[in-house]
């Protein structure tokens, strides 16, 4: 007894009435019946609902025959995973063959045997059903795999922005200037990203990474003592040496980080270790790096030129903008045009050359982030 699966759709083609109403009046009992004449009309049928689960397919048809038609349905991504079984009533093995190579399941030949056809139908529909089921799942894990990575994603950002606002807690910053000065970083980074001398440090995953790791270059500000932090006024130059230390504060903060997590990792989380320490070590290479200078006379260690992380001197360039922009309690906040001059003065000083370059490229849309996220009056 044939046990049918009733939401199934079969096609059957053929040029001969006859052939389509024996295979019609076998299959019908069964499934939903479809019938075409010729080949574009098989085309057509393929791709009109109710879209069939499988099809049987005359191999010697006029005009356009079966295996031309098979050609047509494997190369339209609408009917590329139909199933098709040949009938035919030619027995050479070599037409078999030939059939198969192009993709045919199956064949069933004339004069049709009802049990035979009947069971290479149901072989046919369960294996489709099958990968049905497997590609449904598949799509399944692929969506869960991206929703469970943008979660973590978001995570790490809010995370990363919870330590940032920690630190700004504590200085006369604002959030806003997180954000200002994040979104700086990435207008560089994007500018940059072509330029030979940046290329390779913003490749890939490395520029979202450099953006992402932005907000954390004052962290180490937690490690300052208030009455240095919040002055006022002027810093004494025993206090400004404490305050040069937040770079310091920082990168070792992060340092220490990675080595706790380094003991008893998880070898079988390898991969998204090395993920997670590369987001690191580019904090840690801002937060150590943003006050050094392009000439070698900034702080902690007075690197100079190519030896400052490239993190570093895109963060060089958009804290200076921001300090400049903004207002602080012992001071105004600067005009563009003001804030823009002291950057120029700084080109091949202060500032990697190619950075002012691409500020300079940018300045209305620095501009207009200043603006845009400006600190409440």
């Amino acid at each position: 007894m044939h046990a049918s699966l009733p939401t199934s759709t079969i096609l059957i083609v053929d040029d001969t009435p006859q052939n389509l109403t024996v295979l019609g009046e076998l299959l019908k009992p069964y499934y939903h019946v479809r019938a075409a004449n010729s080949g574009e009309r098989t085309l057509r049928a393929a791709v009109t609902e109710p879209r069939p689960d499988l099809i049987l397919l005359d191999v010697m048809m006029p005009d356009m025959d079966g295996h031309e038609v098979l050609r047509r349905l494997r190369s339209d991504a609408r009917t590329r995973e139909i199933p098709v079984i040949f009938v035919t009533a030619m027995v050479a093995t070599e037409d078999e063959e030939h059939g198969l190579e192009l993709g045919a399941v199956d064949y069933i030949t004339k004069p049709f045997n009802p049990s035979i056809v009947l069971a290479r139908v149901r072989t046919q529909l369960e294996l489709k059903q099958a990968r049905d089921r497997l590609a449904a799942q598949n799509d399944w894990l692929e969506r869960e795999v991206e929703r469970r990575m943008h979660e973590n994603r978001l995570i790490q950002d809010l995370s990363v922005r919870a330590l940032a606002c920690l630190a700004e807690a504590r200085d006369n910053e604002t959030g806003q200037h997180i954000v200002r000065t994040q979104i700086y970083v990435e207008l560089l980074a994007k500018a940059l990203l072509t330029h030979e001398r940046f290329q390779k440090a913003l490749a890939g995953p490395k520029l979202g990474m450099i953006v992402k790791a932005a907000p954390l270059h004052d962290i180490g500000k937690v490690g300052i003592p208030d009455a240095i932090l919040l002055k006022p006024g002027k810093l004494s130059a025993e206090e400004f040496e404490i305050m040069k230390t937040h770079t310091t504060i920082g990168s070792e903060a992060i340092g220490r980080a990675m080595a706790q997590a380094l003991t008893g990792a998880d070898p079988a989380l390898a991969e998204v270790a090395d993920s997670a320490f590369a987001f690191l070590q580019v904090a840690q290479d801002i937060a150590l790096g943003h006050q050094e200078k392009w000439d070698g006379s900034g702080y902690p260690a007075g690197s100079a030129g190519d030896a400052i992380p490239v993190a570093a001197r895109l963060m060089a360039l958009a804290d200076v903008f921001d300090a400049l922009m903004s207002r602080r309690v012992y001071k105004p906040p600067m005009t563009l045009d003001e804030a823009t001059a002291i950057i120029l003065e700084g080109r091949g000083k202060h500032f990697d050359p190619a950075v002012v370059d691409a500020f300079v490229a940018q300045r209305e849309q620095f501009a207009e982030i200043a603006a845009r996220f400006a600190d409440p009056a």
